[in-house]
């Protein structure tokens, strides 16, 4: 019998990287969400039992694909025979035979195909991505919340509310016609950079990043921008992803300690990733104004192509903050944009901001986090070790608490 700690393990790896796979295999057959997260979720339970008994399979995605599949089939003829009444002998059909007929689509990856279903416009934009996030990519509720700056129990109630009108209405979770893909483009682009997000700085857990989760969103990004090549801010989101990971190497010493921007190794750095981004950004500021995610790239570049830290070009940074606020105003852009302020015009001015940001994001970690660097640089020691010790009560990454408890200890 195979080790249960192996067991586990395998378990916990195929969670983490085929849900999505399995989940949008599923709903290719049932067609409504719900019966094929439960189907799925019952592979998995499977999965345990069966892999303890027997052994754990050299292709687990693949197992896990036909179990959660063999479910719902078995789910949608127990259906038919309750709906027609017939005898279970007479009510044994091929589903499979007879799915239900799509328009043609040039979505070929189950993934992007199953982020697009979700992207319903009957939804409302923050219910699209809340649940994409969470069904399609595995993202825990309360990271969810965090990343829209609501509370636990506010996010799950709004990812009911949008299961339950999926259900009432019979919204079909069918792939969008091509003509309808552009409508959702926005809402796909959110999710899949919330998606990088949670993998570039971890929710929780000992690691600062989840490499995982950083490369399906770039994966995910590619195939859209293959899709849609003249759509500016996909190639935008590319690029930022492209250029944020790019650091990845530096962002931690060799004992996972994380390392601030100002003292990385910008010679671990992968220049390839970033000579790559740049040629986005460029053809992208070419082709138009630029968008939201357009705008972020061109930040990131800036400090990716900085040959130091000091030499960092903060005056256009904060230009470009300027403009992104305007074409996309959000409490996190604020936030950030307080950081340039500061390089530019002092840890004072950049304080007023944060200071009048703290009720509206209440519980965003990095808010604290950064009033106490701002108090730090201004010698007021005993208000900056009040400001790291709320960051450190809001934040569950190991590292990042490691850091603050640091910045305590100063």
């Amino acid at each position: 019998m195979p080790d249960p700690r192996a067991v586990h393990s395998a378990l916990a790896d195929a969670h983490r990287r085929e849900w999505a796979h399995v989940l949008a295999a599923t709903v290719r057959i049932t067609r409504e969400l719900d019966l094929a997260e439960e189907c799925v979720q019952e592979a998995y339970v499977a999965a345990l039992d069966a892999w303890s008994r027997e052994e754990i399979p050299a292709n687990t995605g693949a197992w896990l694909v036909t179990t959660a599949r063999r479910k719902a089939l078995d789910a949608l003829r127990r259906d038919r025979v309750m709906k027609s009444k017939l005898p279970l002998l007479v009510a044994d059909v091929d589903v499979e035979a007879t799915p239900v007929a799509e328009a043609p689509s040039s979505i070929h990856d189950d993934r992007l195909r199953l982020i697009f279903m979700c992207c319903h416009p009957a939804l409302n934009a923050s219910a699209q991505v809340a649940l994409t996030l969470r069904l399609v990519c595995g993202v825990r509720t309360p990271d969810i919340a965090k990343a829209f700056l609501v509370s636990e129990p506010t996010m799950a109630a709004r990812l009911t509310r949008a299961k339950k009108k999926i259900a009432l209405a019979h919204i079909p979770f069918r792939v969008p016609r091509d003509a309808e893909v552009p409508s959702r483009v926005d809402a796909v682009l959110t999710v899949i950079h919330l998606l990088f997000t949670a993998g570039h700085t971890a929710p929780h857990g000992t690691d600062l990043t989840r490499a995982d989760l950083q490369v399906r969103a770039i994966d995910l990004a590619r195939l859209l921008y293959a899709l849609m090549p003249g759509e500016r801010e996909i190639g935008g989101l590319l690029a930022l992803m492209l250029v944020n990971h790019a650091r990845q190497a530096g962002r931690t010493d060799a004992d996972g300690r994380l390392v601030l921007l100002q003292d990385q190794d910008r010679s671990t750095w992968d220049r390839t990733a970033i000579a790559e981004g740049h040629t986005l950004i460029d053809a992208a500021l070419r082709s138009g104004p630029p968008g939201r995610f357009v705008l972020q790239a061109a930040i990131a570049l800036l400090h990716a192509t900085a040959p130091t830290y000091d030499s960092t070009d903060w005056v256009q940074i904060l230009q470009l903050y300027d403009t992104l606020r305007r074409v996309w105003p959000s409490p996190v852009v604020e936030l950030n944009r307080a950081v340039a302020l500061a390089m530019v015009h002092g840890p004072e001015a950049a304080l007023r901001v944060v200071e009048r940001l703290e009720e509206e994001m209440d519980g965003y970690q990095y808010v604290p986090a950064v009033k106490g660097e701002l108090l730090r640089r201004l010698d007021r020691f005993e208000e900056a070790a009040a400001a790291y010790r709320r960051a450190l009560d809001l934040t569950d990454n190991e590292a990042e608490r490691a850091y603050l408890n640091d910045q305590l200890s100063l």
